[in-house]
């Protein structure tokens, strides 16, 4: 067999190994983006206030669950590299520290939560909406916790290559959302009629049964059963907790930069009219949905990675990397695909506006241009963090989004006079920015593993 059948017959059987790990991370994060519009529909049921108090109040809700997300991602790398060592005796203990991290954050999430209301004030929401937009965050901010022990938990199981149960739970928690946030919207039996607040209840107390069963679940789990999870619980202890931020922090920041950036920009080209702003939101919803496939191989390369690492196999990182990379090729070109020549079909899924759904269309062909270097760089980033590097791609993300992206795009929407395209070309050059210095990144810190 010549070399180069063999190193494709490795490259195809390692992309099976990422492929089979990152399936179900994406099917789970598409159903934990679809309760948000699970959300968003029944509050069009209910009424235009209620629908525009959930948007809203749903806006900010996913600020928290960035932070969340971020701060919570420092356990898959650590797991995984104490998996890879051989080392699992400690991986029990680095979760319970972790789930004290996770209340910490989460109460202080619930707090944020309780207080932002104020801040429809200040960007000036109609009056008429921040009354039930105020009552959906404040019921809403009592999941907070619950959301942030869930990430915890879930990033145990990831980091030590078991994602089924991501897809599992998510998808129970989607499917159990539609008839309670149904009867807590519009009220059944002795349960009154609560609007925007019932939907808000109603999250919470999903968030919070997510994490209990799937708690309990890997606590029986015979493939944990070493582990003894909860067999016991110690204190705060403040070394590891301090080693889960060191970590989580840079990604939080990261991720907030990159989520924020977005919003940003939808906030801009709403400035530029109802059509604009209402194309863009079409186009991003795509495109978001869309980035769910690569952001699942950029998860499991994060966590083959650190097993990499931890066996102190550096030929083991490079073939990990290069079977995320090879996926996320054949990914984003068929997502380009279906962007390029299905826009006006899935345009016409969301509105009957000629012009709204043209507009859709054309960013659309937009967001197929971001879709290599929106692959490449969350898989870039997954595989650094895999490495424990965060510091220094925190600074990456900070530049290649807010001083190219947002800056580029501003540039060429209002000085060149290209409005909604171009804040999408200026996605597209900060995410292309970002692409390059987080691969050569990785491949100059591979390059330091023997």
């Amino acid at each position: 067999m010549t070399h180069s059948a063999s190193a494709w017959q490795r490259l195809l059987q390692e992309s099976r190994v990422s492929f089979v790990l990152a399936l179900p991370i994406a099917l789970g994060q598409l159903a934990s983006m679809a309760m948000s519009v699970v959300d968003t529909l029944l509050a069009g049921q209910h009424g235009t206030i209620t629908l525009a108090a959930v948007a809203v109040g749903s806006a900010i809700w996913s600020l928290a669950l960035l932070i969340c997300v971020g701060l919570m991602m420092a356990i898959p790398p650590t797991v995984s590299q104490l998996n890879g060592a051989g080392r699992r005796a400690e991986v029990g203990p680095i979760w319970r520290q972790a789930l004290w991290l996770a209340l910490f954050v989460g109460l202080l999430l619930m707090a944020f939560m309780r207080w932002s209301p104020q801040l429809l004030l200040w960007i000036r929401i109609d009056p008429a909406v921040i009354p039930a937009a105020t009552d959906f965050l404040h019921a809403v901010s009592w999941g907070a916790p619950g959301l942030a022990l869930f990430f915890a938990t879930r990033y145990l199981s990831e980091g030590l290559s078991w994602t089924q149960p991501t897809l599992v739970f998510g998808m129970a928690a989607l499917l159990l959302l539609i008839p309670v946030g149904y009867i807590f919207l519009f009220g059944m039996g002795p349960i009154p009629e609560m609007g925007a607040a019932g939907l808000g209840y109603a999250t919470a107390l999903i968030m919070w049964l997510e994490f209990a069963v799937f708690a309990w679940y890997l606590n029986r789990a015979p493939r944990f059963s070493d582990l003894k999870l909860l067999e016991r619980l110690e204190w705060p202890q403040w070394q590891p907790i301090r080693q889960l931020l060191a970590l989580g922090i840079p990604m939080g920041i990261a991720i907030f930069m990159e989520g924020s950036l977005f919003v940003a920009t939808a906030l801009l080209i709403a400035r530029l009219g109802a059509v604009d702003v209402a194309a863009h939101q079409i186009a991003l919803n795509v495109a978001s949905a869309s980035f769910m496939i690569p952001l699942g191989v950029a998860l499991a390369t994060t966590v083959r990675v650190g097993n990499a690492v931890g066996a102190g196999d550096a030929a083991a990182v490079r073939w990990a990397m290069r079977a995320g990379l090879f996926l996320v090729l054949i990914t984003q070109t068929l997502s380009a695909l279906l962007l390029v020549f299905g826009g006006h079909v899935i345009s016409s899924w969301y509105t009957d506006d000629a012009a709204i759904a043209a507009l859709a269309s054309t960013l659309m062909i937009y967001a197929a241009i971001f879709q290599y270097p929106d692959g490449i760089q969350a898989l870039s980033g997954g595989a650094l963090r895999g490495l424990k590097d965060t510091t220094v791609p925190a600074f990456i993300t900070v530049f290649a989004y807010w001083a190219v992206g947002l800056s580029g795009g501003i540039l060429l929407a209002n000085g060149f006079g290209l409005r909604a395209p171009g804040y999408w070309l200026g996605l597209t050059l900060g995410l292309s920015v970002a692409a390059v210095l987080l691969f050569l990144r990785f491949q100059r810190l591979v390059r330091k593993i023997h």
